[in-house]
């Protein structure tokens, strides 16, 4: 794991660590006393920021969060004027993109939650809400039927999170051409019943 320098705020630093080590370990694996040792700090410092263990994946949880809000409000404003339908595809691409600007996250956001508390899992699902909210707006504004909704929902999650999954792994090179293919599969799914 990479050293990380004691310049800059401690709990960035932490947080900045908690990320690589939720990547390499997991929830279920995560240390604290590793993630203090990979930044060169004593096996104290994270519980100087972080009540425990829970309130420091939480934190790196946030981080991701708020930064995904931002990337999400840029889009969002880049949409105003668009229908309903032209800002979910919009919005989809936009999470893709942010999905492959940091894969980490990604890593993250993917892993088995059987061994977190509930504000874990719900922390975790901040992340899409946003998202599954704009699609649930145009399901409403076209009366879908519920049931249709709901597949429309994991479908768009799919080509999401698996387009960010083949970029990620080099199966598909992440340029233009391939975001127009992705745009072409989530307007496609929204053109059938």
């Amino acid at each position: 794991m990479t050293e990380h320098k004691k310049t800059g705020n401690t709990r960035e630093i932490l947080i900045a660590a908690g990320l690589e080590e939720l990547n390499r370990y997991g929830v279920a694996g995560f240390s604290t006393r590793r993630v203090a040792k990979n930044c060169g700090l004593s096996c104290a410092t994270p519980y100087r920021h972080f009540k425990d263990t829970d309130e420091f994946i939480s934190a790196i949880l946030t981080h991701i969060n708020q930064l995904y809000d931002e990337d999400l409000d840029r889009t969002l404003r880049r949409c105003e004027g668009m229908d309903t339908r032209q800002k979910l595809v919009e919005v989809s691409l936009g999470f893709i993109r942010f999905l492959v600007q940091h894969p980490q996250f990604r890593r993250v956001i993917m892993q088995t939650v059987e061994y977190t508390g509930d504000n874990i899992r719900a922390l975790r699902g901040q992340l899409t809400q946003r998202t599954y909210d704009v699609v649930s707006e145009y399901c409403r504004e076209v009366d879908m039927p519920d049931d249709v909704r709901l597949r429309k929902t994991f479908v768009v999650r799919a080509i999401i999170y698996c387009s960010a999954l083949f970029f990620d792994n080099g199966e598909l090179e992440f340029n233009e051409e391939s975001m127009q293919v992705m745009r072409g599969l989530l307007e496609r799914e929204f053109d059938l019943p």
